[in-house]
């Protein structure tokens, strides 16, 4: 019997997508049903093309549907300070011809879940577009649905805005249908993140390994590091990353119960995860799990452990 964790990969690689992809794929405790991608970090047309270059350099056969080219009811908005042009700045590819289903995200991840013989967990590492569009067009996959497992948010503070994390931020319409669908979440978000630093010594030990894959998440991170030190950063903050871990080994973090909403309207808050942290009896039951404290260096080992695995 396969025990393994089946999941579903939603993504915008994105720099720290592209190293949750490749961990998940690593992982013994995880099976990769199928990766979908969603824009957010750059357009979906490089979104797609960056999993592609991804699954191919691994040697996957993973299958790959995209989505959405646009939030589900407002207008994109791109990372490329972040991300760069390209979406993955930095490494060079070789060609792929990896291929593309011709079902949209939510087709294929519809038959992916009714198909699988044991619930399956969602994990969104960018906008919750197609999660939405899913939960919406057919909500009779929630029956098998063990829980969804998301990047984004921040309790403490945002990121994009003084109150929004960016994946929020992109289509909080689409994350207020995940928060109201009633299935088990996981938020991690900015309150752990932004403490999960890959820092130039760890960089270089990847570099310094000499196969592919490390050297390529090396080059991944030079990118993705020198736009953070830049604003003040003391390290790469392993975003995406962390939802991977929480899956392989939740001991990594602590999660508290909240009840969660999200802001949908407000003119300086549009994008804010609210968490009720009231002390009186009026608050509604939790309906999320939060990460709220990391260790650190147990993380990061977990990270290179699965990256020098290849």
């Amino acid at each position: 019997m396969d025990d393994r964790i089946p999941i579903i990969m939603d993504c915008d690689p994105g720099h720290d997508d592209a190293i949750a992809l490749l961990m998940a794929l690593a992982s013994e405790k995880i099976n990769v049903l199928g990766v979908t991608t969603t824009a957010g970090n750059q357009t979906l047309a490089k979104t797609t093309a960056n999993a592609r270059k991804i699954l191919s350099f691994v040697g996957s056969h993973v299958p790959l549907a995209k989505g959405n080219e646009k939030p589900m009811a407002r207008e994109l908005e791109i990372a490329p300070a972040v991300h760069g042009a390209s979406g993955m700045d930095g490494p060079v590819f070789p060609p792929n011809d990896y291929p593309v289903s011709s079902e949209p995200a939510w087709d294929f991840s519809r038959r992916l879940i009714l198909a699988s013989p044991v619930p399956v967990t969602l994990v969104a590492t960018g906008p919750q577009t197609n999660l939405g569009i899913l939960l919406s067009k057919y909500p009779e996959v929630k029956k098998n649905i063990r829980e969804i497992a998301f990047l984004g948010g921040g309790i403490d503070h945002g990121n994009w805005t003084a109150a929004a994390e960016f994946n929020i931020l992109v289509d909080p319409e689409a994350v207020k249908i995940v928060l109201e669908s009633g299935l088990p979440i996981r938020m991690v978000g900015l309150d752990v993140t932004e403490k999960a630093l890959m820092k130039h010594a760890d960089i270089e030990e990847l570099r310094n390994d000499g196969r592919p894959v490390p050297v390529l998440v090396a080059q991944l991170l030079d990118f993705f590091l020198k736009f953070h030190e830049e604003i003040g950063f003391a390290g790469a903050p392993m975003h995406d990353p962390c939802v991977i871990a929480y899956l392989i080994d939740p001991i990594i973090f602590k999660m508290v119960p909240y009840y969660l909403q999200v802001e949908t309207r407000g003119t300086i808050t549009t994008g804010m995860i609210l968490a009720d942290k009231r002390l009186n009896n009026k608050k509604p039951s939790p309906n999320a799990e939060v990460a709220m404290e990391i260790d650190r260096d147990r993380f990061i080992a977990l990270l290179k452990k699965l990256v020098k695995s290849y």
